[in-house]
């Protein structure tokens, strides 16, 4: 069994997916068929996203909650990072700290953004 907290950091979420896929999962698929997943996953959040804030209509039978699309997104990137010993959160914390020291006057002077 899998313990929920409210809260999780995001290696508690990596540390969970592996339980799950240890204890119900039987394996990891191979890092190419998770990559091909992931983008099947962005793809399925990718419509929602175009229907929901573009131009496009939603058919009858599709889902409109990106919540789920999200989650799945989330799922295959932990599970990739797994299979391929990437912390998330050191990772995460490094392209902060990359994109601060590249971007942090970019955007403040970016014109474009200061319209709305």
């Amino acid at each position: 069994m899998i313990d929920f907290k409210e809260d999780i950091t995001l290696r508690e979420a990596q540390e969970m997916v592996d339980k799950w896929i240890k204890n119900y999962g039987v394996r990891y698929f191979s890092e190419l068929t998770n990559m091909a997943c992931l983008t099947e996953e962005v793809g399925e959040l990718a419509r929602i996203m175009a229907r929901k804030y573009g131009d496009q209509s939603f058919k009858a039978s599709e889902s409109q909650d990106p919540e789920d699309e999200m989650a799945d997104v989330l799922w295959v990137l932990l599970c990739l990072a797994n299979q391929t010993g990437v912390d998330l959160t050191r990772a995460l914390k490094k392209n902060i700290e990359k994109k601060t020291q590249r971007d942090k006057q970019r955007h403040i002077n970016n014109p474009k953004l200061l319209k709305k």
